[in-house]
């Protein structure tokens, strides 16, 4: 991550944190934010040390002919957009009128939908703020005093258009069907946007992938957790029933008896399993 995203994913926390602490109830939903962020974070450092900037004055070297193919990923990073999208995807033709722009985000109960031209590629994306800033030109068509006139002067320009092409927000936010979920979800929150259009090589729409649906995809329920960990251990242990591991928020506790040689490596292992945060050892000695 460069020092610009470093700075700019700070200021976005800051940004985010409530002004009043976290009631009990939003606990859990603070802690699933932050693995979120983690998880996000963690795939954009991770491209960037796969992807090496060029010595100055040189270009960027060209990927070999034959790459090597990449070993199995560990879910869930090995998760592809394609896994998580929603087929089919909902569109406007970008001659749609305004109103019936607005009708078809109420049908599709959508904040966003893409805009596709005759041969269904992604021109643009037309959003509620797009169909407010119109409506709101329609309901006060002068806008008064300098700072109103020139505040956002290219979203007030867009908002005199009357279909969905001169509406929408351009150039288009897309991800591929063979990204990488964690990329996909670096994309999203950096772009800040809460739906992304699914597109393949020839930029046509394919689908449609939300925020949720990358959360859910990048942090794994703690019962899943649990499972490969009691999975784990009956692999470290001739009697695995001599743990007991019980999961909160990604937090691994674990508890029993026994042999204390056998307990480092065996909490090592656990802790490289994607999505748990700490482990808590409580096991006593046999």
């Amino acid at each position: 991550m460069s020092d610009f995203e470093q700075r700019s994913a700070e200021k976005e926390a800051r940004s985010t944190t409530p002004g009043r602490p976290w009631t009990p109830r939003q606990e859990p939903h603070q802690d699933a934010l932050r693995r979120y962020l983690t998880a996000v974070a963690a795939a954009a450092s991770a491209r960037s040390a796969e992807e090496p900037e060029p010595a100055a004055g040189r270009e960027k070297p060209e990927p070999p002919a034959a790459a090597a193919p990449e070993p199995p990923a560990r879910e869930p990073a090995g998760l592809r957009v394609r896994d998580v999208m929603q087929v089919p995807a909902a569109s406007v033709p970008g001659d749609m009128p305004f109103l019936d722009v607005a009708h078809a985000l109420a049908r599709e109960q959508v904040s966003a939908v893409p805009v596709v031209d005759a041969d269904d590629h992604v021109i643009g994306v037309v959003s509620e703020s797009d169909l407010l800033a119109k409506a709101a030109v329609m309901a006060e068509p002068r806008r008064h005093g300098p700072v109103g006139r020139l505040w956002q002067h290219r979203l007030y320009d867009k908002s005199h258009g009357d279909t969905a092409a001169t509406l929408m927000t351009f150039p288009p936010v897309t991800v591929h069907p063979a990204e990488r979920v964690a990329d996909a979800a670096w994309t999203a929150a950096h772009a800040r946007l809460k739906r992304l259009p699914v597109t393949d090589h020839r930029g046509r729409l394919v689908g449609v992938v939300s925020r949720s649906e990358l959360l859910r995809a990048l942090i794994r329920d703690d019962t899943e957790i649990q499972t490969e960990v009691e999975s784990l251990a009956a692999q470290h242990l001739l009697v695995p029933h001599s743990v007991q591991v019980a999961v909160e928020n990604g937090v691994v506790t674990m508890t029993g008896r026994l042999d204390r040689a056998l307990v480092p490596a065996l909490l090592a292992a656990v802790r490289d399993i994607d999505d748990v945060v700490a482990v808590v050892d409580e096991i006593e000695a046999a």
